[in-house]
């Protein structure tokens, strides 16, 4: 099976030089507002789906739930699982493929780790496996960025100078999806990725999370937790219950 840009581009050194400023203090933001929000039990087990280098699956450990992270990149879980402990623990893992069945309290897929298959179908077996991963009291929360804003918005050519490497950074929406070419030279070598994220607004979430089998219970526009709004919010959190 072809490999798909995601599969290259998150597993790649380069990606996490690019984002590598990505901030733990919004992370840790995100995760005191939700688990007040929430209020897990202290022995909740939780699961972060798509978790990275696992900043926030650290973070919840932290707080003392029982954390598991998996990721596809296995250089991100191969960096995570230096912090693994006994309630901590990082596999390499396909989302939409899950193994767990009724384990977890709560499911988490955080900073827009969505939208990057081809397809719905895969979208909503995705989003069935993290359905059949909670238990039947369990929740999902997923965290998207807020598509009408971003588009709106969209910075169409960038350069970033990090760590001597100029990346040159090409945006723009097609096919349903928000592109974004990253090109740049290291080492007299020549390098080019892509990021393919599906342009998903509320109605489509709503209507993939109803065909996976999720009730939305909540909606939010900030990592405050601030109201919903299409035009005005940054991102796009869904607190969801299974139907």
């Amino acid at each position: 099976m072809q490999r798909k840009w995601f599969q290259y581009w998150f597993n790649s050194p380069y990606y996490h030089i690019l984002y590598g400023n990505r901030n733990n203090e919004e992370a840790e933001l995100l995760i005191d507002n939700l688990l007040a929000h929430l209020r897990p039990k202290a022995d909740s087990k939780i699961i972060d789906i798509a978790c990275g280098r696992g900043r926030h699956a650290i973070y919840l450990n932290k707080k003392g739930y029982d954390v598991t992270g998996i990721d596809l990149s296995e250089q991100s879980i191969k960096y995570a699982q230096q912090f693994e402990q006994k309630n901590l623990h990082f596999y390499v893992h396909d989302m939409r493929k899950l193994s767990y069945i009724n384990y977890f309290d709560i499911a988490l897929n955080l900073f827009t780790s969505f939208g990057y298959f081809d397809n719905e179908k895969d979208h909503i077996n995705a989003l069935k496996a993290f359905r059949k991963s909670i238990n039947a009291n369990g929740t999902f929360v997923i965290d998207y960025f807020n598509t009408q804003k971003i588009i709106k918005n969209l910075t169409h050519q960038e350069i970033k100078d990090i760590d001597g490497i100029e990346f040159h950074i090409n945006k723009f929406v097609a096919e349903g999806k928000i592109i974004k070419h990253i090109n740049f030279e290291h080492r007299l070598k020549d390098y080019a990725f892509e990021e393919r994220v599906q342009a998903f607004l509320l109605a489509d979430f709503e209507n993939m999370l109803s065909k996976s089998g999720f009730q939305i219970i909540e909606k939010f526009g900030s990592y405050h937790l601030e109201e919903f709004d299409e035009l005005k919010s940054d991102r796009l959190i869904l607190v969801c219950k299974k139907v």
